[in-house]
């Protein structure tokens, strides 16, 4: 943990972040575009990227869409879900929310697709969030205003950790999102191998829970959250949700809360859609707001 962090004082994202291809003798700089490949497979009007960058001298990888022809754009993060090869960042969604006049960019998180270093479920990987906002700024397609984060599932963890520490970014949506990671462990048993490996046991290692449960320090969130939640997600239970909303309410933060009766964790395409929509309409209304 940086020292900025242990301070309490937040990262700034102002940063100035080298825009040119670094050597691999080179030190890296945190938020360092290091490389940028056009994809073929793209859709029409958004042009789709692979883009490599730098996080505590790694090398890290996501998919960058911009839409053709516009700019500079605001722009939004989306952290994905999972971890590993579950969960991977799904080109249709970056693509989808690119369309609403956005410049989405996805982060993979270290150590997939060919990035370096291992994730740790929202532990040292959530500066591959905090270092894509140096290098989002320095984009000629982004606008410059504030970034917004939406975090689906695990990806909540990452986006309001990078609420809390990051300046200038938000307004956040969390969608399907855990709030508390103790409670992601006694509800999912086919997690608890996986959490035990790589975040720890919750009784021996319960600062580090604590650390990735958002509900624990709401209060410490000051941006706008909107929370998104299917009423029969069976796999981040709509409790999760519940309980962010009582922390934000409890600690008199702006919040929003929108619930889809009936809707497990992945909506289907359609409700998917027309949920986009509300979030992105809510996101504009929050920008002018702020």
């Amino acid at each position: 943990m940086s020292d900025s962090i242990q301070s309490g004082k937040k990262i700034s994202t102002l940063s100035p972040a080298a825009h040119t291809p670094a050597p691999q003798s080179d030190k890296l700089k945190d938020g360092q575009l290091l490389d940028r490949q056009l994809l073929s497979r793209h859709a029409r009007n958004v042009s789709l990227y692979i883009v490599t960058y730098a996080a505590q001298g790694l090398r890290v990888k996501g998919y960058l869409a911009v839409p053709e022809g516009q700019g500079p754009l605001p722009a939004v993060i989306y952290c994905r879900g999972g971890i590993r090869g579950v969960g991977m960042v799904r080109i249709r969604r970056v693509i989808s929310m690119a369309r609403r006049g956005h410049v989405v960019f996805a982060p993979f998180y270290r150590g997939n697709e060919g990035g370096e270093g291992r994730e740790d479920f929202a532990g040292e990987d959530r500066y591959d969030v905090y270092h894509a906002l140096l290098m989002l700024r320095k984009l000629p397609e982004v606008a410059p205003e504030r970034i917004a984060l939406i975090g689906f599932s695990r990806g909540a963890i990452m986006a309001l950790l990078t609420a809390r520490d990051c300046e200038d970014v938000g307004p956040v949506v969390v969608w399907g999102g855990v709030s508390d990671l103790h409670d992601t462990y006694e509800e999912r048993v086919d997690l608890r191998r996986m959490l035990k490996r790589v975040v720890g046991h919750p009784l021996k290692q319960a600062d580090e829970y604590i650390r990735r449960s958002p509900s624990r320090w709401a209060d410490r969130i000051d941006t706008p959250v909107l929370i998104v939640h299917g009423t029969a997600d069976p796999m981040v239970l709509i409790s999760h949700a519940h309980k962010l909303a009582d922390a934000l309410q409890r600690a008199d933060k702006d919040y929003t809360q929108l619930f889809y009766e009936g809707l497990e964790h992945r909506f289907p395409r359609e409700m998917d859609e027309k949920a986009l929509d509300e979030v992105f309409q809510w996101i504009q209304e929050k920008r002018k707001e702020m």
